[in-house]
């Protein structure tokens, strides 16, 4: 699948040519309180990890993986776009819901980027037949993931208790559009 260009941005498929670039990004404490309370991400963990898990659900056919995010006009790099199936790493994931997730640099926060590009990737993946839902999650407190979420169309599913590796039973919110009913 290829992703054209919105108004300001530009999209690439991340591979493990761009582990530099996924080292930096996750070194800077205010982009990734929550995602594991705010620690650098190592390059061994990068490498050891993140890219293998990557290569997991990764499926260019689809569109699935991590979609790098550049600003057309200074062609900086500045954050990327998930896409996958919800729920992909347990014994069910759910193929016709679509998770989005985004991370950027702080330097871009409050600018629209991450609006602009997960509307622009949603709208490009869900005209995709079998993709009924798009659905995303953030910790409760992390309101600027929420406001992308609803600016996208997204809505208020529920409250639940996450757990991954990095935290244990937190607080956070599932919100979700359903694109099968506009299609």
């Amino acid at each position: 699948m290829h992703i054209t260009n919105s108004t300001r941005l530009s999209y690439h498929l991340i591979d493990k040519n761009d582990a530099e670039f996924l080292f930096q990004l996750d070194q800077n404490p205010e982009v990734m309180l929550y995602l594991n309370g705010g620690k650098p991400t190592t390059q061994k963990d990068i490498l050891d990890n993140f890219i293998p898990r990557l290569y997991a659900y990764r499926n260019t056919e689809k569109g699935w993986g991590l979609w790098k995010v550049t600003i057309t006009k200074t062609q900086q790099d500045i954050g990327w776009i998930l896409v996958r199936p919800m729920d992909f790493f347990t014994d069910t994931p759910r193929f016709n819901d679509i998770e989005l997730g985004w991370r950027f640099l702080q330097s871009s926060w409050g600018k629209g980027y991450a609006t602009e590009a997960a509307q622009h990737i949603l709208q490009t993946i869900s005209s995709e037949p079998e993709y009924q839902f798009f659905s995303a999650t953030a910790l409760k407190d992390n309101v600027a993931s929420i406001a992308i979420m609803k600016k996208i169309g997204m809505e208020y599913i529920k409250n639940y208790r996450y757990s991954d590796n990095n935290f244990s039973n937190v607080n956070a919110v599932l919100y979700q559009i359903n694109v099968a009913q506009s299609n």
